[in-house]
């Protein structure tokens, strides 16, 4: 029968492996779980994110969680709330398409405009970008994960840059920085992963052998699909969150 020092120390024992977890891994635990939660609309509209609460949820300390809101709240998705702390942000759905229309204006120019200069795509730029995305396709899937959008814009941006117009490469990046927020939805599952590496693969591979109409057809069709299906989930987590009343 365990005596009671036995128990103490199975407690301390069970402490310690807590503590040696690394205070920056429990805040990046933190940071990637309260971030999911936050995407799908897991917190109702209005309701102050409590640090105990939160802290309880994720099975950390409330200073991991204290850091994670605030690289949420740089980030946007969550903002200030009047009682103090933190409140999820509620995506705005028409800002979202107006934002999806100038970044498609945007890439659009970018393929047409070596054809309309009389050149084409700097192959220094795109065959590395190519190669890059192509080892990409032939490893594992990538595992869900809302960061991807960062290696998805990277993608995007490169292609643009192979256009040769630095203006245009900037003001895309600004749209993608207002748009990102949004755009985390669309990869929050694993197979829109998959299909994102297959679509920018394509793409590239388009560019490089010149076939520009194939290449906008293929682009449209990319950004079309993006936009359904982020859409549709930033819908989702808002009914949820409308209709959630669970306090935290």
């Amino acid at each position: 029968m365990p005596t009671s020092r036995t128990r103490t120390t199975r407690v301390a024992s069970r402490a310690s492996i807590v503590e040696a977890e690394p205070e920056g891994s429990r805040g990046d635990r933190a940071y990637r779980a309260l971030k999911t939660r936050l995407l799908t609309g897991e917190f109702p509209i209005n309701v102050r994110l409590g640090e105990e609460r939160l802290a309880s949820m994720i099975g950390v300390s409330r200073t991991p969680i204290r850091e994670a809101l605030k690289r949420l709240h740089s980030e946007g998705l969550v903002a200030a709330h009047f009682d103090g702390g933190y409140q999820p942000v509620v995506p705005d759905v028409t800002v979202m398409r107006h934002l999806y229309e100038v970044r498609a204006g945007l890439e659009l120019q970018a393929l047409q405009r070596p054809g309309r200069m009389g050149t084409r795509h700097d192959p220094a730029i795109i065959e590395p970008l190519r190669d890059a995305w192509r080892r990409l396709s032939l490893g594992p899937v990538p595992e869900p994960d809302p960061s991807f959008v960062l290696l998805d814009e990277s993608f995007h941006i490169t292609l643009a840059q192979a256009a040769a117009n630095d203006v245009a490469v900037d003001f895309l990046r600004q749209v993608n920085e207002r748009i990102r927020l949004v755009r985390m939805h669309d990869f929050l599952q694993q197979p829109r992963i998959e299909a994102t590496i297959a679509e920018h693969l394509n793409l590239v591979e388009l560019v490089l052998v010149g076939d520009i109409v194939a290449a906008e057809a293929a682009f449209t069709q990319h950004l079309g699909d993006s936009m359904a299906v982020v859409e549709e989930r930033v819908r989702g987590a808002i009914v949820r969150m409308l209709t959630g009343s669970e306090s935290t």
